[in-house]
């Protein structure tokens, strides 16, 4: 299986940005938030019915952020759409996905061209999505994170060593050793889909973008994912109407309680 390694050297957040994104961070193993590229904005999530929803802006360029919270490294299966961000098939569990090394914070921006760039994910029309365009709109609106923690390397069987006995000793002795078992973390039960709308958003295969990955080699501790983030995403409008986001009442209008007085205090000067 193709599995792509992200090296260091491609994480360029900043410190203000940074943290930000751990505020609004979903996941237990691995942090995972919607960063508006244009704005800069880290997309606030709002829970509704069971799920978690974000706003995005029609034409805006926008990014996964995964932050891996543990001392290990972690597998990142990541979908758009129901789509495979790496891949481009119809995203499964066991697909490819992005390492992350221990502590290690990444965006993803867009669908995997090479191993040198991407097309940008933007928020867009449905008719314009790229699930839509390659006829596989029924997942629209939804980004997955599987995350996978690694399987420790199996300890070398050493055969018994057998030393020759002192004298007076009754035999040789012989010495063995057990690896202790690892625990399996069970994986995230997913949630109930909230109603769809008529103009809901999806995402577009943007503009070709420099992203640069190696591959590696990840060995899962097991077949299901340790961990899965499930975030919804539509227009502002949409969450408005849907109940998800409450509209703010509108502002009262201006009121002024002298309008026939003069703003003047004094004597004017005379014209010309």
């Amino acid at each position: 299986m193709r599995i792509l390694y992200l090296t260091i050297s491609l994480v360029t957040m900043g410190f203000a940005l940074a943290a930000r994104c751990d505020a609004q961070a979903l996941g237990g193993l691995a942090g995972v938030t919607i960063v508006d590229r244009d704005s800069g904005a880290v997309l606030k999530p709002h829970f509704y019915r069971g799920e978690y929803w974000v706003a995005g802006t029609p034409g805006a360029r926008y990014a996964i952020e995964i932050r891996n919270r543990l001392g290990e490294r972690l597998l990142a299966v990541t979908s758009v759409d129901g789509v495979n961000v790496v891949s481009g098939a119809t995203a499964a569990w066991d697909q490819a996905g992005y390492v992350f090394g221990p502590a290690e914070r990444y965006q993803i921006t867009g669908w995997r061209k090479s191993d040198a760039d991407v097309a940008a994910f933007t928020f867009t029309d449905s008719s314009n999505s790229y699930a839509q365009r390659t006829g596989r709109p029924a997942n629209l609106g939804v980004i997955g994170v599987a995350i996978f923690r690694e399987r420790p390397p199996q300890p070398l069987e050493v055969p018994p060593v057998i030393a020759r006995p002192p004298v007076g000793s009754s035999g040789p002795a012989e010495s063995d050793s057990n690896a202790p078992e690892n625990a399996l973390a069970a994986p995230a039960s997913p949630m109930q889909r909230a109603p769809a709308t008529a103009s809901k958003l999806g995402t577009g295969h943007g503009e070709r973008e420099y992203s640069y990955v190696r591959q590696t080699e990840f060995a899962r501790m097991q077949s299901r994912p340790d961990e899965v983030i499930r975030i919804r995403y539509d227009s502002l409008d949409n969450l408005f109407a849907m109940g998800v986001i409450r509209r703010p009442p509108p502002a009262p209008p201006a009121a002024n309680p002298f309008p026939s007085s003069p703003d003047r205090q004094y004597v004017p000067d005379p014209p010309g």
